[in-house]
């Protein structure tokens, strides 16, 4: 049970300031475009590449300020339940790492989730923002405001979907990485270790060669179920937050 809670607490940790840090990241960033562009036009909007832009710099601030959490957060996972688990804990993993690994195990897959990012961040905020622009105009709203929850919860839902599905190979390889050369009882235990691999592309040619390229998707379907409903979730409790705190929903307002 506590290896469980552990896990638990080491994903609580981490999503709140990664969410935090992601969003106040996206609109600052996107103000700052939208500034600059409207000193030469004043009528200058967002549209879907500089969003793209704009959401993949605040995943990767995001991401990399939290990515220490989620690598421990991976490994307890990995280990699973039991006496046969290698850590007691949160503190005892980051501990136990810390000494064997060393400080720079804790950026171990950093580089494919940086990449990784890029398209499934970006795109989130991209295709979100963009489908509530359409969905605006077909049902002639003047304003944001004017959407419902469920139309929202909708486009936060496909946006989770389309960045999820083309981030999700490199997701694959950031968590292969992390456990590269791990095992999940200790060596003492006798167990085989995780396969090693020497960087990311490495990671990426002997899965698709071992296991064939399918395994780059392996457990996209029910990670859809804990990521999509999450990602769309977000959003709206995002903007209805600032709704009630009366700040601006859209950045263009």
């Amino acid at each position: 049970m506590r290896v469980a809670e552990a896990r638990a607490g080491a994903n609580c940790i981490r999503i709140v300031p990664n969410s935090a840090v992601k969003f106040v990241t996206y609109e600052h960033v996107s103000r700052l475009i939208l500034d600059s562009r409207r000193a030469s036009d004043p009528h200058a909007e967002m549209n879907p590449l500089l969003r793209l832009g704009a959401g993949a710099v605040a995943g990767i601030i995001a991401m990399s300020a939290t990515y220490p959490l989620d690598m421990v957060r991976g490994r307890l996972t990995v280990q699973g339940d039991g006496s046969a688990a290698r850590y007691a804990g949160l503190t005892d993993a980051v501990r136990t790492i810390a000494r064997e690994e060393g400080v720079r195990a804790f950026y171990k897959g950093w580089l494919p989730s940086v990449i990784g990012v890029i398209p499934h961040v970006g795109l989130n905020f991209a295709v979100y923002e963009s489908l509530k622009e359409v969905a605006m105009r077909q049902a002639g709203l003047a304003h944001e405001s004017e959407l419902s929850v469920f139309t929202r919860l909708a486009c936060g839902a496909v946006a989770g979907s389309v960045g999820q599905t083309v981030a999700y190979p490199l997701d694959v390889v950031r968590r292969r990485l992390q456990v590269s050369g791990w095992s999940a009882s200790g060596a003492a235990a006798g167990e085989a270790a995780a396969p090693v691999y020497s960087g990311m592309v490495d990671c990426f040619v002997k899965t698709v060669r071992q296991e064939g390229p399918t395994a780059l998707f392996k457990g996209l379907a029910p990670n859809y179920v804990k990521v999509v409903p999450s990602i769309a979730i977000a959003f709206v409790s995002f903007e209805q937050l600032k709704r009630l705190l009366g700040v601006r929903i859209r950045i263009s307002d």
